[in-house]
C-alpha cells in the first residue's frame, strides 16, 4: 500500500522531526544512495512571504538528513519564471545560509544546459503547447529528485504540492503558456519524471501553510505538520484532504491516479505517524487579480486576446502588471502586515535566526 508519513512538529525540534519523517516514509528505499540527488526547491516569490516558498528549516532538515546518511553529490536547484529571480529568491528566502552551512552549491537552472527530450509516454498536453519540442535540464537525467513543496492553495490548480513543484524544474522560464492546460501538464511531467529519475521523493512543509489566493497572496496559517512520501500523487492527495478538499475532485490528482502514476484515493493510502482522520483545515482557494485575468485571457471569455497578449511583445506589459501588483502594491501593504504578525510566532522567530 502506498505510504505517506505525517508528523506534528515545532520550531525547537523541526530538524530532528524531518529526519524522523523521512525515515517513516522509507526515503532510502525510494532514493538509491549510489545515485546523485537533486533537491528541487520551490520559489514562488523572490521576496520572503510565509508559506509561499521552501522554508529554510525545510531545506535544512532534508539536507542534513541526507548528509547524515552519507548521500553524496547533492544538487539544490531551482528555476526562474518571468516574475521571479533565482538568486534574489535564494537570498530572500534564506536558502543560501543553509547551503553554505553544509557546504552545498546552489545551482540555478538558468545556468545549466537544457536539451530536447522526447517522452516515451503519451503526452496529454506538452506536445500541443510545445509542438516544436520540449526541453529539460540535461543534469536531471539519471539523478534522484526530492521535491520541497508547501501545503498551500493555488488559484490555477486548487492546491499545489509535489506534482506542481516539478513544473518549475522541467519546463523553461516560459512555462506560463502551460496555464491553459495546467492539470494535464502536471500529469505529463510526472510521467517524464518516472522516465528520467531513478528515485522520486517529496517532503512537504506544513509548519506554516497558505490559505486563500495562492500561491502568493495567501493568509499564512500555522499548522505544525510535515509530510513525506515516495508517491508524488499520494502526498498531494493527503495534503489536499488535510486542507479540506476532496483529492479525487482535483483534476491533476484524478488524472494521475487514473493513469497509474500514483495513488490519489485517500482510502488506498496508508498514513504513518500522526492520526489525521479528523484533520480539516477548511481552506478555500481564491484567485488573485493576476490569476483571475490570466485565466480570463487564456481560456475564458476573453481568450480571443490570448495570441496577441501572451505571444507578442505585449506580454511584457502583463509581466509588469504582475510585478507591480505583487511587489509594489500588495506586499508592502497587506503582505507586510501579515509578515509582521507571523514574525511574532515561534516560526517567525526561527526564520529570523537563519
Amino acid at each position: 500500500m502506498t505510504k505517506v508519513a505525517v508528523l506534528k512538529t515545532k520550531p525547537e525540534t523541526v530538524l530532528e522531526d524531518y529526519a524522523k519523517l523521512m525515515q517513516l516514509a522509507d526515503y532510502k528505499k525510494h532514493l538509491p544512495i549510489n545515485k546523485e540527488t537533486l533537491i528541487k526547491i520551490n520559489l514562488s516569490w523572490s521576496l520572503y512571504y510565509p508559506a509561499c516558498s521552501t522554508e529554510p528549516w525545510q531545506l535544512e532538515g532534508v539536507l542534513k538528513t541526507l548528509l547524515d546518511a552519507n548521500y553524496k553529490n547533492i544538487h539544490p536547484v531551482e528555476n526562474e519564471t518571468v516574475v521571479t529571480d533565482v538568486w534574489k529568491g535564494a537570498k530572500g528566502n534564506k536558502w543560501l545560509p543553509v547551503l553554505n552551512k553544509y557546504d552545498q552549491q546552489y545551482k540555478p537552472l538558468t545556468e545549466v544546459k537544457w536539451k530536447e527530450y522526447v517522452p516515451k509516454a503519451e503526452m496529454l498536453a506538452l506536445d500541443k503547447i510545445y509542438p516544436e519540442g520540449h526541453r529539460i535540464p540535461e543534469m536531471f537525467i539519471g539523478k534522484n529528485v526530492i521535491h520541497l513543496p508547501t501545503i498551500k492553495t493555488h488559484g490555477h490548480t486548487v492546491m499545489t504540492g509535489a506534482m506542481k513543484n516539478a513544473f518549475g524544474g522541467l519546463i523553461t522560464k516560459k512555462r506560463h503558456h502551460c496555464h491553459k492546460m495546467i492539470h494535464e501538464v502536471l500529469v505529463d511531467l510526472l510521467a517524464i519524471q518516472k522516465e528520467i529519475h531513478p528515485g522520486l521523493f517529496a517532503v512537504m512543509d506544513g509548519t506554516v501553510t497558505g490559505d486563500g489566493a495562492g500561491p502568493r497572496t495567501m493568509e499564512p496559517k500555522i499548522k505544525n505538520y510535515v509530510l513525506a512520501s515516495g508517491d508524488q500523487v499520494a502526498i498531494d492527495a493527503i495534503s489536499a484532504k488535510m486542507m479540506g478538499f476532496d483529492p479525487m475532485r482535483i483534476k491533476f490528482i484524478k488524472l494521475a491516479h487514473d493513469q497509474g502514476l500514483g495513488v490519489g484515493d485517500p482510502d488506498q493510502i496508508e498514513i504513518v505517524g500522526e492520526d489525521i482522520s479528523n484533520v480539516n483545515f477548511h481552506f478555500k482557494t481564491n484567485k488573485s487579480p493576476v490569476i483571475f485575468w490570466d485565466q480570463m485571457f487564456r481560456k475564458g471569455p476573453l481568450s480571443f486576446v490570448e495570441p496577441m497578449l501572451f505571444h507578442t511583445g505585449l506580454f511584457k506589459s502583463a509581466v509588469f502588471a504582475s510585478g507591480f501588483y505583487h511587489d509594489k502594491l500588495w506586499y508592502p501593504t497587506i503582505g507586510r502586515m501579515k509578515i509582521n504578525k507571523f514574525m511574532k510566532t515561534g516560526w517567525g522567530t526561527l526564520w529570523k535566526k537563519y
